[in-house]
């Protein structure tokens, strides 16, 4: 729809896996290498993991079109079956026919099939996508085809994809002996903020313009915060973000124009939990009752992180020169959000003491505020208490317009 305004061959924030779209950040050339390695070196199981959008399955895609040429493969997308299913589908997925046999008989023609390609010098590679769906049985009889093999070599090597719950799937102690057959383990990281621009300009660049659009330096740091460095939401994000361009029909995009785009779109409720789970001392939803037993020196450090970026905020405001061209109004709508962020954040907080074990803890007369004690530890055992920060002028304004939104 917008290409030709832009000069663009082709969308370039596509959300199917398109290996020609693939940025090569630093932690997917390290999952790359290690994925070349495990293959060639004959490893048995290997284990790639990633949230979701993070190019798991583009980087699979990459790795068969460059890397595995030489070898024959059979992928298993659809995870959620038993493990008589998973097998024909294997055998299906290399030619083999299916129907109408029992697991016995798969398992021989398997076995037969498999022999018969390593005579031929051809390894065979097995990757089952989204495997964090597998049951523990069917996990182990993942793990029974991996004694499939020679005096010196294995007939099948498997590669397990799936998101980092996968991890904690396979940390049962039923699967002891699972884990010990691991031997490449790898996990695709989230892009850091430098890497997101270099992300965007690489996108723009594939779909053959570099410069079909010019965003003001601070529009990384935002696309950032709100897609927390998962190419599949910077894809969306961006996509919007061209989108509304052409509808103003502009090459120049501001701050302030992604800040109104994301909340148009309600981006942070749309696509992640109501809570922030990057902020320190918060996780997910399912875990916040755990969390009630948290150190309380952690949350202490939680609050004195927001101590610092507000007085960070503040100091950058009121160094900014007479405002001309819209770009004090983008910062403060950035400030109004990482408030929106905090405050849903210190919700969290209350709720984590409401559940927690009431402590044992001193109450300095200071505005009836807490002096909170760090735990104890064998590696620190003198460590004395911690007192929170006086909200003193210094720090009165920043705490008035967190909580009651005026100075």
């Amino acid at each position: 729809m917008y290409e030709a305004f832009f000069n663009l061959r082709r969308k370039p924030f596509e959300l199917l896996p398109n290996p020609e779209f693939l940025y090569p950040s630093r932690s997917h050339k390290k999952v790359l290498a290690y994925l070349d390695y495990g293959i060639r070196e004959h490893s048995g199981f290997i284990l790639l993991t990633g949230e979701v959008g993070t190019g798991k399955t583009t980087l699979i895609r990459q790795l068969i079109q460059k890397h595995l040429r030489d070898v024959l493969l059979a992928r298993v997308f659809h995870t959620k079956v038993d493990s008589l299913h998973l097998l024909a589908m294997i055998n299906a997925d290399l030619g083999l026919e299916t129907e109408d046999k029992d697991k016995p008989t798969l398992l021989r023609d398997l076995q037969d099939f498999l022999i018969a390609q390593y005579a031929k010098g051809r390894p065979v590679v097995l990757i089952i996508d989204e495997a964090q769906n597998l049951s523990p049985d069917v996990l182990e009889e993942v793990r029974m085809l991996s004694n499939l093999e020679t005096e010196n070599n294995k007939l099948l090597h498997i590669i397990l994809v799936g998101q980092p719950e996968l991890r904690r799937v396979l940390a049962s102690p039923e699967l002891l002996q699972f884990r010990q057959r691991i031997q490449i383990v790898c996990n695709i990281e989230p892009l850091s903020e430098d890497e997101v621009e270099h992300y965007i300009q690489y996108r723009l660049e594939a779909a053959g313009n570099r410069n079909a659009i010019e965003l003001a330096p601070e529009c990384f740091s935002i696309i950032h915060g709100y897609s927390r460095g998962i190419p599949r939401l910077i894809n969306i994000l961006c996509d919007y973000i061209l989108l509304d361009a052409f509808a103003n029909e502009t090459r120049t995009v501001t701050a302030a124009a992604i800040q109104e785009i994301a909340q148009d779109l309600s981006f942070n409720s749309q696509y992640w939990e109501s809570l922030p789970p990057d902020l320190p001392g918060i996780e997910e939803k399912a875990s916040r009752r755990d969390r009630g037993r948290q150190s309380p020196g952690k949350l202490h450090g939680v609050l004195l992180n927001f101590n610092t970026r507000l007085q960070n905020l503040e100091i950058a405001t009121a160094s900014r020169p007479p405002d001309h061209s819209g770009e004090l109004r983008a910062l403060l709508g950035a400030i109004s959000q990482r408030m929106d962020d905090m405050g849903q954040t210190l919700d969290a907080l209350s709720e984590i003491v409401r559940a927690a074990p009431q402590p044992e803890v001193a109450y300095a007369d200071m505005r009836n505020v807490p002096v909170i004690e760090l735990e104890e530890s064998e590696s620190d055992p003198d460590k004395e208490a911690l007192p929170v920060p006086q909200p003193d002028g210094k720090h009165e304004s920043w705490l008035k317009r967190l909580f009651f939104g005026h100075c």
